[in-house]
């Protein structure tokens, strides 16, 4: 046998450290954390839809006001509380992931711990006043919000696992015995471990407002969320991580592994944002905030674009085969047929335009939106929307984003077009090689 090459050995060490980071147990409690509040956001995204572009055709005055109070409810209950809602579904989560035997528990101390951190008075500005207030007592959604969102998610990890592990200490387990329903000896187990737990939380939020006039959320915000999100949903720092996730799927790990650890999170808090900026009808402030509508055209590597060139121009019946029964999942998004059916997984042709034409696309959205030839994305639309009503959607009913997604899609199969031809003779060569014993 030969010996692997040193690309090969590289690349299966890539592959397996990029694996173990993807499968550590506070970035897995992340990830599933905001696929179980996915939906809120989604209908958060419906909600706006329906508040600023179909509402306002249908009707005006005070008509108009009383429609959009339904979306606003929406918006107050999803985008308003998404770091509220955030902490508590990490705590249930990481407790879960980690085999802790009161997740329920870690849920709670995790909403506590949010909430001690919020800043003692807020500046509010009242109706009618033309000066902001300074008012105690209240909890404002600008830090249990879309803000408040990194501040959710390291509030909830660290509360949780220091409650998990002063509940690992048996001296501090209060045991009432045999005969106590289990629910309340649950609770008195995790009595003395959530009161140390919120204690020094609150003792962190006591010198932080007593030495330094500030709060926990806006140190998180300040120091953490702005410096890693300017870095990560840049361009270059998107089609970076973007990029090293795809190679990873054309290596039979799962894209997600460094998409949903390093950039989801920081995308779908500018989603938010931009969200809640177009609801209140303020400028739009983030450029890209997501890959779907112009990186992943039916699905990770774009490979709708794939089907395409497969279909117009393959010659092969095994490909064509293939792409025939991945076109209808590819429409809505899921490519795993293609993927490991075409297949792109060890397929050194096909690793090239996989990589590279998400970049492209993700290059062109970052330039038209720029230079305002695209509105920006203001709109959560589910990930299986078909490609062009997508991004139509997305953009609040822009009637140029298909076509510059459709622009996107006939370079896509340009690029995917010679490395196709290249895979299907590489293929049938392989088929005419006599089998080795």
């Amino acid at each position: 046998m030969k010996k692997d090459s040193r690309g090969s050995r590289f690349l299966d060490k890539f592959a397996e450290v990029s694996a173990k980071i993807g499968n550590e147990v506070h970035l897995r409690s992340l990830r599933d954390a905001f696929a179980l509040i996915m939906p809120l956001f989604i209908l958060a995204g419906v909600a706006v839809l329906f508040n600023n572009v179909f509402f306002p055709k249908i009707a005006s005055g005070e008509t108009l006001l009383n429609l959009q109070y339904w979306g606003n409810t929406i918006t107050r209950g999803t985008l308003s509380i998404a770091g509220l809602v955030l902490a508590p579904a990490i705590g249930y989560l990481l407790a879960k992931n980690k085999g802790f035997i009161n997740p329920m528990a870690a849920s709670i101390v995790a909403l506590s711990s949010l909430i001690m951190t919020n800043p003692e008075t807020v500046e509010l500005l009242l109706p009618n006043s033309e000066k902001a207030e300074m008012f105690s007592g209240v909890i404002s959604f600008g830090n249990v919000g879309t803000t408040g969102m990194f501040a959710g998610i390291i509030v909830g990890l660290l509360s949780v696992e220091l409650f998990i592990k002063l509940s690992s200490i048996k001296r501090l387990e209060i045991n009432l015995g045999d005969n106590i329903p289990p629910a309340v000896s649950a609770s008195f187990s995790a009595l003395l471990p959530a009161a140390l737990t919120l204690s020094a939380v609150s003792l962190v939020a006591t010198l932080l407002y007593v030495f330094g006039n500030t709060d926990l959320i806006t140190l998180i915000t300040n120091l953490i969320q702005e410096p890693l999100r300017r870095v990560n949903t840049s361009l270059p720092g998107i089609i970076l991580i973007y990029s090293c996730g795809n190679l990873l799927f054309t290596l039979g790990i799962h894209q997600t592994v460094i998409n949903g650890t390093l950039l989801d999170p920081l995308m779908l808090l500018n989603l938010n944002e931009n969200m809640a900026a177009y609801a209140a009808h303020k400028a739009i402030p983030n450029v890209l905030v997501n890959t779907d509508h112009f990186g992943m055209i039916g699905g990770s590597g774009s490979t709708l674009c794939l089907l395409i060139a497969t279909f117009l121009f393959s010659k092969m019946k095994s490909s064509r085969d293939v792409a025939a029964l991945s076109v209808a999942p590819g429409v809505f998004n899921i490519n795993e047929p293609v993927i490991f059916g075409y297949p792109i997984v060890f397929n050194i042709p096909m690793i090239i335009p996989f990589v590279l034409q998400p970049a492209i696309g993700l290059t062109i959205q970052y330039v038209v939106t720029s230079l305002g030839w695209l509105n920006r994305v203001v709109v959560m639309v589910p990930w299986t929307t078909p490609p062009l009503l997508n991004s139509y959607l997305a953009t609040a009913g822009d009637w140029r984003a298909p076509l510059w997604q459709l622009l996107v899609i006939v370079l896509g199969v340009l690029l995917y077009l010679p490395f196709m031809k290249i895979s299907e003779r590489i293929l049938q060569k392989q088929a005419a090689m006599p089998e080795s014993i």
